[in-house]
């Protein structure tokens, strides 16, 4: 089964940059292209213009970082799924434990932009994960169960969802969930979102995934690809995890 790899750059880049970016993943890859899957979450402000560049060429797909949880209005810093679907936009990160420990994206924000996007036909790439204290108090599994049901509960099981584990001590730490941690809980994700009525989600793990772990994450069954932070602000660094996942 080929990989999706997600590489969420944050806060980086000038447009500048993120042109050259893509000219030169593109020498890295172009020539596989047929045998791979990558999408990138660049900053908002270059969304559009990433997207027209790359339905020319055809190599990546574009996701955004984040979403309102409001249709249009007076919400003035916003934009809308429906904003993003005419920007050539279809998916788009949901949840990022920076978005919700930081900038208030509670389970019931959440929830709410998992809905909008769905009701505009963007794709939701639901991140859940736990804290380190919540992992050494033995309560990682019931921490993202709970993300799950409260952002999918009461949702068709057959509206399209990307869901990513991303456990938030592992993240921009150089600490990582070993293999077998990871293929544990995405196991439980998987039994969840089946009786939630969504089998066949794909899940992907986030938390300082590069180029020396990402094939030991890969190979385990139930890591459907990965949500990459640093490691896919180098075009080179990305190329590999691209080509590790085909």
């Amino acid at each position: 089964m080929r990989k999706l790899v997600v590489g969420n750059w944050k806060s980086h880049k000038s447009l500048a940059e993120a042109q050259e970016f893509v000219d030169v993943l593109d020498a890295h890859l172009g020539a596989d292209a047929a045998g791979w899957e990558a999408w990138i979450a660049p900053p908002a402000p270059y969304l559009a213009l990433l997207a027209r560049q790359s339905a020319r060429s055809g190599t990546l797909r574009w996701v955004a970082q984040n979403v309102s949880a409001h249709a249009a209005g007076a919400h003035t810093g916003e934009f809308t799924a429906e904003m993003l679907v005419s920007c050539g936009i279809h998916a788009a990160l949901v949840g990022h434990s920076e978005r919700r420990e930081r900038f208030g994206d509670v389970d019931d924000v959440v929830r709410s932009k998992v809905v909008r996007c769905l009701e505009a036909g963007v794709l939701p790439i639901l991140c859940c994960g736990e804290t380190r204290v919540e992992r050494e108090a033995g309560q990682a599994f019931a921490r993202v169960e709970a993300q799950i049901h409260h952002a999918l509960s009461g949702l068709a099981g057959s509206d399209p969802v990307v869901v990513a584990y991303e456990p938030v001590w592992a993240i921009g730490t150089g600490l990582t969930a070993s293999a077998a941690q990871a293929e544990d809980m995405h196991a439980h994700l998987e039994s969840v979102l089946a009786a939630l009525g969504a089998a066949g989600t794909q899940i992907l793990y986030g938390g300082s995934v590069n180029p020396g772990n990402v094939r030991e994450l890969f190979e385990e069954p139930h890591v459907h690809g990965a949500l990459v932070g640093g490691a896919s602000l180098d075009p080179a660094s990305f190329a590999q995890l691209v080509r590790a996942g085909a």
